[in-house]
């Protein structure tokens, strides 16, 4: 067994995968037997990523479905899932909302942590809805649409909480992405326009619509991002700030959440 587990690290070493003795001990450990674990390698070392072969992601302590063709949660996402962890309170009749949500990697966080608040998660791709229905359950619920679209019309003006990780790399930066990322996930779940910020200009303009007063919006972006994204809350009525690590995740240096507070007592769409 020892050197069978040797002979699949130094494959994976030559397909350059830098994490190559983690990811031998992952596939063996998901593998139901010796057959599966042999083509699960064959899919690795072709260039397909881990999470995909094995069918999970391990985030936040919770082990989550994703397959084929579905953005994979990253781990710098812990950044927002703890600060949305932080801003949700088990108040009577609260409701959180994830657009964008991919396999719900935040919303599975929230259900964990808070099992009494009502959860609603959408994304425009119905593959990866079914990810986020297996992740979430049937106490959750999960609507198609783009950003904010598909939400039922009577949450509007009464949520607590909207948490995102929307598409934000600029249009010119996906070729720099890593192949595994441009090559076997969604174009669409990583472009974010000319400057990166079209979706997240467009959540931020419909969040103040929705958003109860004191209401937050909590947006994962690059740090860089990060003036111009609190110019485009503040210009929606929303009160905006910025933060780049939480005590229960530090971050990586170079991702930011933006935090956009509804404080008025009228939205802009009842004016």
């Amino acid at each position: 067994m020892t050197s069978d587990l040797d002979e699949l690290v130094t494959r994976l070493r030559a397909a350059g995968c830098v994490f190559a003795e983690e990811e031998a001990q992952i596939l063996r450990r998901h593998a139901a037997d010796d057959e599966e674990l042999a083509r699960w390698a064959d899919r690795r070392v072709a260039g397909e990523p881990l999470e995909h072969v094995v069918g999970v992601v391990e985030f936040a302590g919770l082990e989550l479905s994703v397959g084929p063709g579905v953005f994979i949660p990253r781990q710098r996402t812990q950044l927002i899932a703890a600060v949305t962890d932080a801003e949700v309170t088990d108040d009577p009749g609260a409701v959180f909302v994830e657009p964008y949500c991919g396999a719900a990697p935040i919303a599975a966080v929230v259900a964990q942590d808070h099992p009494s608040i009502a959860i609603v998660a959408s994304d425009i791709d119905p593959a990866a809805l079914r990810y986020a229905e297996m992740n979430l359950g049937p106490s959750s619920t999960v609507v198609q649409g783009r950003g904010l679209a598909g939400l039922p019309a009577e949450l509007r003006g009464s949520v607590a909480v909207i948490a995102a990780v929307p598409p934000y790399v600029p249009d010119a930066e996906l070729d720099l992405m890593p192949a595994e990322a441009r090559e076997f996930e969604p174009l669409e779940t990583h472009s974010g326009g000319c400057g990166g910020l079209d979706e997240v200009g467009l959540l931020v303009e419909e969040s103040a619509g929705w958003l109860r007063p004191g209401g937050v919006l909590l947006v994962e972006l690059h740090r860089d991002q990060a003036p111009h994204a609190i110019r485009l809350a503040e210009t929606a009525g929303l009160g905006a700030t910025t933060v780049s690590s939480h005590a229960l995740y530090k971050g990586d240096g170079h991702t930011a959440v933006l935090v956009a507070r509804r404080t008025e007592g009228v939205n802009r769409d009842e004016r």
